[in-house]
């Protein structure tokens, strides 16, 4: 799989591109120093940061604070397993709560129409 279907997976499950970045990243070198990912992925550290706070957010990336601070990727298969396990949940909700949101919007268009 090329880098770039890898980031167009990511971009289709939610992330932004730059979090797809940062995360391929850090997957393929390991735990990283913030000033080393920004440097090499061209971001500014406060965007980067950011970028990391989603990312753990998500699960994907760990911080390891040892004499400096360093952040890790979960495996590339976790990662997929996670995201996977949380868009069936997603869709899973969605078909629970269907007929309820099917009943609301023809409330809401017919009271518009009227």
């Amino acid at each position: 799989m090329s880098l770039e279907r890898v980031l167009k997976t990511l971009q289709s499950f939610g992330f932004a591109k730059r979090d797809a970045e940062v995360y391929v990243y850090l997957a393929k070198k390991g735990h990283q120093k913030p000033l080393e990912i920004a440097s090499a992925l061209k971001i500014r550290r406060h965007h980067l940061l950011r970028i990391l706070k989603n990312l753990q957010a998500k699960g994907i990336v760990t911080v390891i604070h040892e004499q400096s601070t360093y952040f890790s990727a979960i495996a590339f298969e976790k990662t997929l397993d996670l995201l996977i396990k949380t868009n069936i949940e997603q869709a899973k909700s969605i078909k629970e709560t269907k007929q309820e949101l099917l009943s609301n919007w023809r409330n809401m268009t017919k009271q518009n129409s009227t």
